[in-house]
């Protein structure tokens, strides 16, 4: 894919220091680690290497990448090497996406308490969905899935859900059957909104009542039990969004759907439209209106202030493995679903060769780029600038 005109990094080296300078209020150096990352992402501050091809011998420096999980030019790598990974886990069934999201009305509360609240929305989705697939009136199965957690909306404000991806079915009590879905959207949606909103209202007090939650600024009236009780009734008198597809296509088709989905961060560079007179102008999706193309005009530091938002807690796992695809399962759940559905997993050696290469393709012959030098930011400064040379 062609480098956009327009990328976060340009926006956050325009920013300067003058941004966190007029953000000392909330800025933490966490927040600046991420901005730093991102400006220095295959710059050479970082370093490089030296890629030779194998076929004419044409030679390129090449930038490091900085990894940081929040830069939106590192993930396209981690989300293939994932992808690749998970080719040999995908059951020759159909799958269903599920979505669930927490209301509008606890925002303020969640940016406050990002790992807890992130944490329970993982933890009541995932039982409620294991819940009541176990129920005999709608499954009757031990189903088996992963969540991808989603912390943003296309305004790139507050907005966290989790995309649950699951085979279209389950295994029977005893193991000895695969179940087939009984409904076109697997499981009823009504079910799954009043089991999640009852779920997650529990946990929630529950955290409250164990001392978990952190009240600030214009939250601290909630630390008072009765206030926050009082808080907190709006929320279950109101129904809660859980949205469902019906089936869709087996194993390569979910791949590709996946990479929608998994390794994302809050805005691509590609939504980028321009930036000028101190205004980013970028494109966003508007649901309520048949997913139409909009545009939206926000000041640099008011688009900064909303990318950051969306850091997530340190060491936090955003994608997360349920039911019999759970880690401690897995390994004995996963080969009989396959029996089962009359399917045979892909080998490991099989998976390796279908996955993405750590190889690039010469932009003169097409042959396979190989690193013959791994090159330090001030070896990269003397060579400026960088070396370009074909084979005699």
């Amino acid at each position: 894919m062609d480098r956009p005109p327009l990328e976060v990094a340009d926006l956050v080296r325009a920013a300067g220091d003058a941004f966190i300078e007029r953000s000392r209020k909330w800025i933490s150096w966490k927040h600046v680690k991420v901005l730093l990352a991102i400006a220095r992402c295959r710059t050479a501050a970082l370093g490089g290497h030296l890629d030779e091809c194998t076929r004419c011998g044409h030679r390129a420096i090449s930038y490091n990448s900085c990894r940081n999980r929040h830069c939106p030019k590192c993930q396209a790598g981690a989300r293939d090497r994932w992808l690749a990974a998970r080719r040999q886990e995908l059951l020759p069934t159909r799958y269903v996406h599920v979505v669930f999201t927490l209301p509008r009305y606890l925002a303020p509360l969640v940016l406050q308490n990002k790992k807890v609240i992130y944490d329970l929305l993982f933890r009541t989705s995932a039982e409620t969905l294991l819940e009541v697939a176990r129920d005999p009136k709608h499954l009757g199965a031990e189903i088996g899935f992963f969540s991808v957690l989603h912390t943003w909306s296309q305004k790139l404000t507050a907005h966290p859900h989790v995309h649950c991806v699951v085979p279209a079915g389950g295994l029977s009590a005893d193991h000895t059957r695969w179940i087939k879905p009984r409904y076109d959207f697997f499981l009823p949606v009504e079910v799954l909104s009043h089991v999640f909103r009852g779920k997650f209202h529990e946990a929630l007090k529950r955290a409250f009542h164990d001392g978990k939650l952190n009240f600030h600024g214009d939250l601290k009236l909630l630390a008072q039990p009765k206030t926050f009780a009082a808080w907190l009734r709006p929320l279950f008198r109101n129904d809660w969004v859980v949205y469902s597809k019906r089936p869709f296509g087996g194993p390569e088709h979910v791949l590709r759907y996946l990479g929608r989905y998994t390794h994302r961060v809050a805005i691509s560079n590609h939504r980028l439209v321009s930036f000028a007179d101190g205004k980013v102008t970028f494109r966003w999706r508007d649901s309520a209106h048949s997913n139409t193309q909009k545009l939206m005009t926000l000041s640099l530091d008011e688009f900064l202030r909303r990318f950051l938002l969306h850091l997530l807690p340190e060491g936090f796992v955003r994608i997360r493995n349920f039911g019999f695809l759970a880690n401690r399962k897995r390994a004995t759940t996963l080969p009989l679903s396959f029996q089962l559905l009359g399917g045979a997993s892909q080998t490991e050696q099989e998976a390796s060769t279908a996955g993405p290469s750590d190889l690039w393709s010469c932009p003169k012959c097409g042959g396979p780029m190989m690193v013959v030098e791994r090159l330090t930011a001030s070896e990269i400064q003397l060579r400026s600038p960088p070396l370009v040379t074909a084979a005699a």
